[in-house]
């Protein structure tokens, strides 16, 4: 076998260009070096069902009917195959039309192109959407409306300062020991919020290609300080397992890179992709950790769990990321829901983020205060494992600013006054301690 030179400055991971699927399938394998002992088989690549699942998943809406309607000339080898499903992505009004009664402002916003994010929806999530509900809350994150063309102020392009932290292009370098490393901008399913729309919509310029790739590496192992490498895009899962391991493997060659994460959403939106060749390769590059963005509970169908088991049976932690949506799940009983039927399928909850101020979002966003109400509403009315963390990503690039309802009551004398999830106040003998005097607690947090 010829050693691997990095020679595919062509061979483009899943870009605007064409079709993005295609270039998916057409592109060749990758070589490693002859020392790595790696089959150079391919993984067989259709997902493999389990009989009849994890009885403890949560029941989320089955896709059987409405597959059995829509796709009655497809069969399971097809349905489950991964390929099958990126090449056969809803992505206009009249394939979206065969599953859903499109409202006036759904389609008017679907025929209207410019400057706006694409419509993209995988066939396996477009079958959970509801027909005649253009409020069903899967339904709102992935069709487009009006809305998005109402630009409100504050909001921006790039509203976490990405690129003005991108020390080479496609890596950005925002905390002093880890980097967001952006490996592709192609995603099966886009979500109507995306904070890298710009990198994936219309007319985006952004091209990730081996070179690109090349140079991130080479930044990476020349900055000693760098221990953690998130690698997203996009989404890094639409590539080939071959492109994937070519990442892990050159990553995994830096001695000071200790702990590698993958930002996905691709077992929500594409669970056919976790194929048995796929997690055999990937537990070869532990630690690996996985984000997996989750929405609502309604996304936790059996195929889901199935997914996620398989990546939680390989090794690695699973974490959930949700954005905080209005009208989506904003409200404490969804997100609880959502949590409590995360932990059934092995996944953490992570995060709560603040919907970004990206352009087009205002519809989408939700007071601060409601964020804080749902952390309230969680926090000692479930277990804490499945109580997440709710963080503001600052605009202009001051990173991830974590947000907590106020506990603390106040002082009397030496006692710290503490509130619970009941409202009850105890106190905390606390001698000589500052937090909760009567300066505001604004001033003692900076």
């Amino acid at each position: 076998m010829k050693k691997q030179n990095m020679e595919m400055d062509e061979a483009e991971p899943p870009g605007p260009s064409g079709d993005p699927a295609q270039s998916l399938i057409t592109t060749g394998p990758v070589s490693f070096p002859h020392n790595l002992g790696l089959e150079q088989k391919r993984a067989k690549v259709v997902w493999m069902q389990k009989p009849n699942g994890p009885s403890r998943v949560y029941k989320g809406r089955p896709t059987s009917t409405l597959r059995k309607r829509v796709f009655p000339e497809v069969s399971n080898s097809e349905w489950n195959d991964w390929h099958w499903q990126l090449r056969h992505r809803i992505t206009n009004p009249t394939e979206l039309q065969r599953i859903v009664r499109l409202s006036d402002d759904e389609h008017s916003a679907m025929t209207r192109s410019c400057g706006s994010l694409p419509v993209s929806i995988t066939p396996y999530y477009a079958c959970l959407l509801e027909g005649d509900n253009p409020d069903q809350p899967l339904r709102r994150t992935v069709v487009p409306i009006k809305a998005e063309h109402v630009h409100a102020p504050g909001e921006a392009e790039d509203p976490l300062g990405e690129d003005k932290n991108s020390p080479v292009f496609g890596l950005v370098h925002r905390y002093p020991d880890r980097v967001l490393f952006l490996v592709t901008n192609f995603c099966s399913t886009y979500c109507r919020y995306c904070t890298r729309s710009r990198m994936v919509g219309v007319g985006s310029h952004h091209h990730f290609q081996m070179k690109q790739w090349k140079r991130g590496i080479e930044y990476i192992a020349a900055t000693p300080a760098v221990r953690d490498v998130l690698l997203s895009g996009g989404d890094p899962l639409t590539l080939e397992d071959d492109q994937l391991e070519w990442l892990l493997y050159h990553l995994r060659q830096i001695p000071h890179v200790e702990v590698v994460r993958i930002g996905t959403k691709a077992p929500v939106v594409l669970p056919q992709r976790i194929t048995p060749g796929l997690t055999r390769m990937l537990r070869r590059y532990h630690p690996l950790w996985m984000s997996i963005h989750f929405t609502h509970p309604d996304e936790l169908t059996p195929e889901v769990g199935r997914a996620c088991e398989s990546l939680a049976d390989a090794g690695i932690p699973l974490g959930s990321q949700t954005v905080l949506l209005a009208g989506i799940n904003d409200n404490v009983k969804t997100m609880k829901q959502l949590c409590q039927g995360l932990l059934k399928i092995r996944v953490r909850p992570y995060y709560i983020y603040q919907c970004d101020p990206i352009l087009g979002s205002s519809h989408f966003r939700t007071s601060v205060e409601k964020g804080l109400e749902i952390i309230q509403g969680l926090r000692g009315h479930t277990t804490g494992y499945a109580v997440p963390t709710y963080v503001i990503d600052a605009p202009g690039g001051g990173g991830k600013v974590p947000l907590v309802p106020q506990y603390i009551a106040g002082r009397d004398g030496s006692d710290l006054l503490l509130k619970n999830h009941e409202g009850h106040v105890y106190r905390y003998p606390d001698p000589g301690g500052k937090v909760g005097s009567d300066q505001p607690w604004e001033k003692m947090i900076h």
